[in-house]
């Protein structure tokens, strides 16, 4: 394989003759690389998207489109953007359960090749559905579809035989709440660390109260399923025709066996609906949702129960922790925007969001109620 004279030079994370060498390895006769660029929407991993010139896998010479996953630049926190574990999930889901996911190609656990591990995986046609914008083609009854598809992908992910998928050991689901409690208090430990080295504070009292309250909540463990662990849809790949689907669930970077109500929490957390105030709408997650037709948070949630059965009389714990979750989460890549590691646009509102993410927390525990 070689690469294309015409490429720019500078593609941030990629080694584009490094990352060319080892595709003519392990993907002989896949083409030549013709374009690499970033695909919107990522802030966390970074994701690519390839062109190749078609090679043997085309037949016709067409080109092919292939998808690079690799960790972000700068300041990665421990334990986050295992990119094995990203890959192992989505070979074992590919293999025959009900959850739509891309068809994985191959791994690379050389960091020398374009400075970091990184997988690949097929390109799956689908939109990115985020924003009010994107809801101008679509009718009240694609999004009521959509949003019953994607209640069923989650459903789907939560009643996958782990066993049989051969997941049994992809995580430690007893004291699964417990420990996230902790990891994700270490991880905003290494965030405030992370901003204090570049000069600035963030000083944010209302976090050690939330845990504290979280901490008194802790439900007893649930049983061990496949959880998502960010689960929303705009990190789903959507089509309309022939009629609403999912068609594949991405970005399972943080998947891992647990508690499955604590995915629902964070998608209702995500979840915008007409009507939400200010500080309910978030830099970060669909606000398409709050178009005419699609679900409302109460909705999603009772087509969730009917396809589940699950017990959803804690709900309001699960979304008041989804909350500290994400605010933990928009910190590090609030700290990563002060070192300058972050690529792509929309960064500097995010620290802004943390606060708001904790307050919701206390309002939710306070009432009692997701709603």
């Amino acid at each position: 394989m070689t690469v294309d004279a015409e490429l720019p030079a500078g593609v941030p994370g990629i080694d584009v003759p490094r990352l060319a060498g080892w595709l003519a390895r392990e993907l002989p006769g896949s083409g030549r690389i013709t374009a690499i660029d970033l695909i919107a929407g990522g802030r966390s991993n970074l994701t690519y998207g390839i062109t190749l010139d078609g090679g043997a896998e085309s037949g016709s010479g067409g080109g092919r489109r292939i998808v690079l996953r690799r960790p972000p630049l700068g300041h990665v926190l421990p334990t986050a953007h295992d990119m094995g574990r990203e890959y192992r999930v989505l070979s074992a889901l590919g293999a025959g359960t009900a959850v739509p996911v891309p068809k994985t190609l191959a791994f690379c656990d050389d960091e020398d090749v374009i400075g970091a591990r990184f997988y690949l995986m097929d390109f799956v046609e689908g939109r990115v559905l985020r924003t009010r914008e994107d809801a101008r083609d679509l009718t009240p009854e694609q999004a009521r579809g959509l949003s019953e598809a994607l209640a069923e992908a989650l459903a789907a992910v939560h009643t996958v035989d782990v066993k049989a998928a051969g997941l049994e050991d992809f995580g430690r689901p007893s004291g699964y709440m417990a420990r996230q409690l902790k990891r994700w208090g270490k991880q905003w430990d290494g965030s405030q660390e992370a901003i204090r080295a570049t000069g600035g504070t963030h000083d944010l009292p209302e976090y050690d109260r939330l845990v504290a309250r979280l901490a008194e909540r802790l439900p007893a463990d649930a049983p061990a399923r496949l959880v998502h662990g960010d689960f929303r849809l705009d990190n789903a790949l959507a089509r309309l025709e022939p009629r609403p689907e999912i068609a594949a669930v991405v970005d399972w970077e943080m998947s891992t066996l647990g508690d499955p109500l604590s995915d629902l929490g964070l998608t209702l957390v995500y979840w915008a609906e007409a009507g939400d105030t200010e500080e309910e709408v978030l830099p970060v997650g669909a606000t398409i949702t709050s178009a005419p037709g699609f679900f409302t948070r109460r909705e999603f949630t009772e087509r969730y129960a009917s396809l589940t059965g699950f017990d959803l009389a804690d709900l309001d714990f699960y979304v008041a922790f989804a909350c500290f979750k994400l605010a933990v989460i928009l910190e590090g890549i609030h700290a990563r925007f002060l070192q300058n590691a972050t690529v792509g646009e929309g960064f500097d509102q995010i620290g802004a969001a943390v606060p708001l993410l904790l307050g919701r927390a206390h309002r939710i525990l306070d009432a009692g109620s997701p709603w």
